[in-house]
C-alpha cells in the first residue's frame, strides 16, 4: 500500500497548480443556458483550466494584460471570449451558451450515485452505449450473455453445460462475486447462473460496468464488481417487433412499446418475450449441448417527470422459463418463476437532493438431478434512502439501506438462510482545482451472522496536459458466503455438507489507467491487482476457507477509432490469478481463467440504411481441472459477421457466429467417465460449446 500511496502523492502534487510570482487580476465567470446555470463547462486561458460549479461559477487568476478565454462541454456551442485583464482588480464576465446538436450524446453514469459525466468521474467506469447494445440486440435477442462476454474484463463463464447456466466474471473474479443490478435496483436478486440468461437486451439504454471491490458503494454482493443495467428512456410514441430464428433450433420474439411524456408528466415503456430452443447433441454422444427451453416474460416501467426537478420510476417484471438437459439415464431440468418490483423518487429540496429506492423479488425454482429434487426460494427486499448535495468544491451524498436475502430449500435440510444487513454509508466527491478531482466513500455494514463490516474506497481523477487523463482507484470489499458456489450451480446441494464454521470473504482492489480522448480517438490502458482473503472453495463435500489467500493481477487496454461511418475495438486483457489447491497445498492458477483474451470489432454502418460488423476474438491456454482428457485448455479463434438492411420500417439481419466452427466437443467429450463425489457428471466449459451459429430476422418498428 506504501507505494499506492506514494504513487497517489505524486500524481496530486504534480497537478497542483503553482502559484505565480508575478501580480495578477481575477476573471470571475458566470455561464449559463437556456436551461439555467451551465455546470462541468470547461474554462481555459493558456494553460490554466477550470470548471464550472452548480452555479455555473468559476474563477481564474491571470496575468495582466489581453486573454480569450475558451468555454467548452458536451452538448453546448463552444464559444471564445476575448477580454482585458487588470492586475489587482477583479472582472466579472457573463457568458450565454447555446446548446448544440451533437452525434456523441452526453455520458452521464448512475452506478456511482454521483449521477455525474462519464469524464468526470474519479472511478473508472465503463459504459456499453446504446449503439453496442442494439447490435447485440440482434445477434442474442434473448439475454445479455455476449453484450457481456464481448465487454473488455469481462468473462461469460458456463457453470452447467448440459442447462446453460453460466455466470459473469470480472478482472479473473468468481461469478459469484458480481453484483447485478437493474436501474440500481436488485431485481434479479440472488438467483444463481440463469439470471443473465433471462434478460432481453432490447429495453436497455447503457450498461453500466464497475470493476474491483465495491462493497463501499452497494455492500456484500459487489465484492467483484457491479453491472448495473440501465433502462431505455421512451423517446417518441412508437413500437418495435423483433422476430429471430437461429440454426439451433431456436426463436425469439420480443415486442417493445414506448410512450413519451404528456400533458401530466407520465411515460411508459413495456417489453415482453417469448423465447424457444430445442435440445441439441452436437457430437451424438447422447449427452445435451445445447438445452431445450421454453421462456416468456414481461417488464413494464413507468416514468414521472416533474417541472422542479423531482421524477419517479416504477417497474415490475415476470419471468417463467423450463429448461431441460442431461442425458436419458440422468435429466437435469430446471423450472424458473421470478417475480420482482421496484422503484425509485427522487425529490429536489433547495439544494439538496432526496432519493428514496426500494425492490423485492421472489424466484421458485424446480431442479432435478437424475433421482433428485431440490425445490428452493429465494427473496430480496431492498430498500434504500440518500441525501445528497453540493458545498463549494464538495459534492457529497449520506445514505442508509437494509436488505434481507432469504433462501428456503424444501427437499434439502440445512442450507436455508436470513441475511438481514443494515448499513450507512458516505460518499464526496472534492474537487480542489480543475485538473483534479478526488471520490472517497466508506460504509458500513451490520451482517446479523457475520458481524460488522467497514469498506472504504478512494478513487482519483488527474487530468493531465495534452488531453491525457488518469484514474488511481483502490478499495475493499465483503462477501457473506452462501452455499452455492460454481460446482453446486451444476450438482445442486443434495451431494454437499451444509456450511460450518466459514468465514466471510474479504477484498483488496485496486486499478491505475491511463487515457486519452480526441474527436474520433479514444485509448486506454489499465493496472488492477486484487487480493481475496479467507476464499471459500467446495473442498470434496465441504465448502471451506483457504488457508491463503486469492491473488489476481492483470492489465487491460482499450483502443477506439470513430471516423465517419466507421467503428473500430481493439481490446486487449491479460489476467494472472493464482489460489492455494486444498489437497497439496500449493498456489496454482484459477481454473477456466485465460491469461490473454484479444478482441477486434469492425463495423460499417449507414444510420437508418444499413450496417456491416465483423469481430473477431481470441481466447488463450486455461488451467483445467478435473478434466481426465487434458490439462491445460487449446487458445482458440472465433470470427463473427453482421449484416443488417432497412426497407422502411423493416430491418432485416442476418448474424453468423463462430464461422470456423470452433467446437470444444470437437477435441473432448463433455461427459466424464466417472461422477465426481460432489456429483459433476461434466467436464468445465473452456471453449464454445454450440459451435457456428446463425441467425435472423426482422425488426418492424411502427
Amino acid at each position: 500500500m506504501r507505494t499506492w500511496q506514494r504513487l497517489f502523492t505524486s500524481v496530486l502534487l504534480f497537478a497542483l497548480p503553482v502559484n505565480a510570482q508575478q501580480p495578477t487580476g481575477t476573471v470571475a465567470v458566470e455561464v449559463r443556458s437556456e436551461s439555467g446555470p451551465a455546470s462541468q463547462v470547461e474554462v481555459q486561458a493558456g494553460d490554466q483550466m477550470v470548471l464550472t460549479d452548480n452555479r455555473g461559477e468559476a474563477v481564474l487568476q491571470l496575468a495582466p494584460g489581453e486573454v480569450v478565454l475558451h468555454f467548452r462541454r458536451v452538448g453546448l456551442a463552444p464559444k471564445d471570449v476575448r477580454t482585458t485583464v487588470l492586475a489587482g482588480q477583479r472582472l466579472q464576465l457573463r457568458v450565454e451558451l447555446e446548446a448544440e446538436s451533437v452525434l456523441e450524446e452526453e455520458v452521464v453514469v448512475t452506478a456511482t450515485r454521483a449521477n455525474t459525466r462519464i469524464e468526470d468521474e474519479p472511478l473508472r467506469v465503463e459504459v456499453v452505449d446504446q449503439e453496442e447494445v442494439d447490435e447485440k440486440a440482434i445477434m442474442t435477442p434473448g439475454d445479455i450473455a455476449m453484450l457481456l462476454n464481448e465487454t473488455s474484463g469481462l468473462r461469460v463463464q458456463v457453470t452447467s453445460p448440459s442447462l446453460g447456466a453460466a455466470n459473469v466474471r470480472i478482472q479473473g473474479l468468481r461469478g459469484r462475486y458480481t453484483q447485478l443490478l437493474a436501474d440500481g435496483l436488485p431485481l434479479y436478486g440472488d438467483t444463481g447462473s440463469i439470471g443473465i440468461l433471462q434478460i432481453p437486451p432490447l429495453d436497455l439504454g447503457q450498461v453500466e460496468v464497475i470493476k474491483g471491490a465495491a462493497s463501499a458503494l452497494y455492500g456484500s454482493s459487489a465484492l467483484g464488481g457491479v453491472i448495473n443495467l440501465v433502462s431505455r428512456r421512451p423517446t417518441t410514441a412508437r413500437g418495435e417487433v423483433l422476430q429471430n430464428i437461429t440454426s439451433h433450433k431456436g426463436s425469439d420474439t420480443v415486442f417493445w412499446l414506448e410512450l413519451p411524456k404528456n400533458e401530466t408528466a407520465w411515460s411508459y415503456t413495456l417489453i415482453g418475450g417469448a423465447h424457444f430452443q430445442g435440445r441439441s447433441d452436437l457430437d451424438n454422444d447422447g449427452y445435451t449441448d445445447l438445452p431445450e427451453y421454453q421462456r416468456g416474460l414481461i417488464r413494464p416501467r413507468l416514468f414521472w417527470e416533474g417541472k422542479t426537478g423531482n421524477s419517479v420510476f416504477f417497474t415490475g417484471g415476470a419471468t417463467v422459463e423450463d429448461r431441460a438437459g442431461g442425458t436419458i439415464a440422468f435429466p437435469e431440468e430446471i423450472r424458473t418463476r421470478r417475480f420482482d418490483g421496484g422503484g425509485v423518487a427522487r425529490f429536489v429540496m433547495d439544494k439538496r437532493l432526496l432519493s428514496v429506492r426500494g425492490s423485492a423479488m421472489n424466484g421458485n425454482s424446480h431442479r432435478l438431478f437424475g433421482d433428485f429434487t431440490e425445490r428452493d426460494t429465494h427473496q430480496t427486499y431492498f430498500g434504500e434512502a440518500t441525501l445528497g448535495g453540493s458545498s463549494g468544491r464538495h459534492n457529497w451524498t449520506l445514505g442508509s439501506a437494509f436488505q434481507t436475502d432469504v433462501y428456503r430449500n424444501r427437499d434439502v435440510a440445512g442450507f436455508d438462510y436470513t441475511y438481514v444487513t443494515p448499513s450507512i454509508f458516505a460518499q464526496d466527491e472534492y474537487s480542489p482545482n480543475a485538473r483534479v478531482t478526488i471520490s472517497g466513500s466508506g460504509r458500513v455494514d451490520f451482517h446479523n451472522k457475520y458481524g460488522t463490516f467497514f469498506n472504504p474506497r478512494i478513487s482519483a481523477l488527474v487530468r493531465l496536459s495534452h488531453g491525457f487523463t488518469t484514474r488511481i482507484s483502490t478499495g475493499t470489499g465483503f462477501f457473506a458466503p452462501t452455499p452455492f458456489t460454481e460446482e453446486t450451480e451444476a450438482t445442486g446441494l443434495s451431494y454437499i455438507h451444509p456450511l460450518g464454521n466459514v468465514r466471510a470473504e474479504r477484498a483488496w482492489s485496486g486499478s491505475a489507467d491511463l487515457g486519452w480522448k480526441s474527436e474520433h480517438v479514444e485509448l486506454n490502458a489499465t493496472v488492477f491487482g486484487s487480493v481475496i482473503r479467507h476464499p471459500v472453495v467446495l473442498d470434496d463435500l465441504d465448502i471451506v476457507n483457504l488457508g491463503e489467500p486469492t491473488q489476481t493481477m492483470g492489465t487491460e487496454f482499450l483502443a477506439r477509432l470513430r471516423r465517419g461511418p466507421f467503428n473500430f475495438v481493439l481490446t486487449h486483457t491479460y489476467t494472472q490469478s493464482t489460489e492455494i489447491d486444498p489437497e497439496s497445498g500449493l498456489r496454482q492458477n484459477v481454473a477456466l481463467t485465460p491469461k490473454h483474451t484479444v478482441g477486434f470489432d469492425a463495423m460499417w454502418e449507414k444510420k437508418d440504411k444499413a450496417r456491416v460488423g465483423f469481430e473477431v476474438y481470441y481466447t488463450g491456454k486455461q488451467r483445467l481441472e478435473d478434466n481426465p482428457y487434458r490439462a491445460t485448455s487449446i487458445p482458440y479463434v472465433v470470427f463473427g459477421v453482421l449484416v443488417e438492411r432497412s426497407f422502411g420500417p423493416v430491418r432485416v439481419f442476418i448474424n453468423a457466429e463462430d464461422i470456423g466452427d470452433f467446437r470444444q466437443t470437437k477435441h473432448d467429450p463433455l461427459p466424464l467417465p466417472q461422477p465426481l463425489i460432489d456429483g459433476r457428471r461434466s467436464v468445465g466449459a473452456w471453449g464454445p460449446i454450440e459451435g457456428r451459429a446463425i441467425n435472423g430476422g426482422l425488426r418492424f418498428r411502427f
